[in-house]
């Protein structure tokens, strides 16, 4: 099968959608003549023209709200947001309109918007642009959460949302953009709320997310070499979370980590942890641990950073330090 990049999948995901549905359009600053900050959108202006693809004025709060607005009238829009920091300016379009509109008027008008963006440190981007609050989208009923960890799960992810009646966050991470895998040529869909197994295992259950699963990956091979199997579990979406297939997992090893570059405080690994102390806690052998980004702001300092950031070696001490319970 032909291998694509990560971007490349999001963008022949949203140029099919294009082609398919006349009602899809795309907003964002840059996306257009530029691309997108990550030439996510790249040729898709010159292909579909500028009332497509519009490049919008720096105001996150003004095109998001415009969003909302198409999608009630019968669009689709996908806006893009070049950080997640960024959505903090348009949060009341996010959680006073797009979230709740639907269940406020009864069901009588619905959002059919995807809202994309990107969260990850590891580029030096400081503070205000290496950001990883996904989690806070999980919080706030209406919203569908999804994260992609590979080029194939990007394009039928994208795809599926852009078909959803509801609105969608979709979260991608900016360390995956170059990353190559396999992907179709024709157009497919991923379900929400379909978890996916990486890698099969009996020590340890892994329940990681964006580029957590490839270092978790990693960190399974080089425990491998020294006998230690660890199983893999890959979301999808947050919301809805496929506890099923988490659960199965963890009843099968006894142990979870979550590893996701979220803060620990109140971060998707204080949520599955919850769960599994509400429903699961008598087939686990060990305390549930979490592999995260700490409670601070990014360093801008790359010595720093490299500290900051959730990798490998993190996930193998959280994988050792368990497996010393019986």
């Amino acid at each position: 099968m032909r291998q694509l990049s990560y971007a490349d999948a999001i963008n022949e995901a949203l140029k099919q959608a294009m082609q398919e549905d006349e009602r899809v359009v795309l907003l964002g600053e840059d996306i257009g003549t530029f691309g997108g900050i990550f030439q996510v959108t790249k040729g898709l202006q010159n292909e579909f023209g500028a009332e497509r693809v519009v490049d919008t004025p720096i105001s996150e709060a003004g095109f998001v709200g415009a969003c909302v607005g198409a999608a009630l009238t019968g669009m689709r829009p996908v806006a893009e947001l070049m950080f997640v920091d960024f959505s903090t300016a348009c949060m009341d379009a996010i959680f006073n309109q797009m979230a709740k509109i639907h269940y406020m008027f009864g069901g009588q008008g619905s959002v059919p918007m995807v809202l994309r963006m990107n969260v990850g440190a590891g580029r030096c981007a400081a503070a205000q642009h290496s950001q990883s609050f996904h989690s806070i989208f999980m919080h706030m009923p209406g919203l569908i959460v999804v994260t992609p960890s590979t080029p194939y799960d990007a394009k039928g992810l994208m795809l599926e949302s852009i078909r959803s009646n509801n609105p969608v966050i979709f979260v991608e991470h900016k360390k995956l953009y170059i990353e190559k895998g396999d992907v179709p040529e024709e157009p497919y869909y991923i379900p929400f709320g379909q978890a996916e197994v990486k890698r099969e295992g009996s020590d340890v259950t892994i329940v990681a997310t964006h580029a957590m699963v490839s270092r978790s990956l990693k960190a399974a091979e080089e425990l491998a070499q020294e006998g230690i199997d660890v199983e893999i579990v890959d979301p999808r979406t947050l919301t809805p979370l496929d506890k099923e297939t988490i659960f199965a997992s963890v009843k099968k090893t006894g142990r979870l980590i979550i590893a996701d570059e979220d803060y620990k405080t109140c971060g998707i690994g204080a949520e599955i942890a919850a769960l599994a102390a509400e429903e699961i806690i008598y087939d686990l052998k060990a305390p549930v641990a979490r592999v995260t980004s700490p409670d601070t702001p990014v360093p801008f300092s790359p010595v720093l950073e490299h500290e900051y950031v959730p990798e490998a070696r993190h996930v193998i001490t959280a994988v050792k330090k368990l497996m010393q319970f019986a």
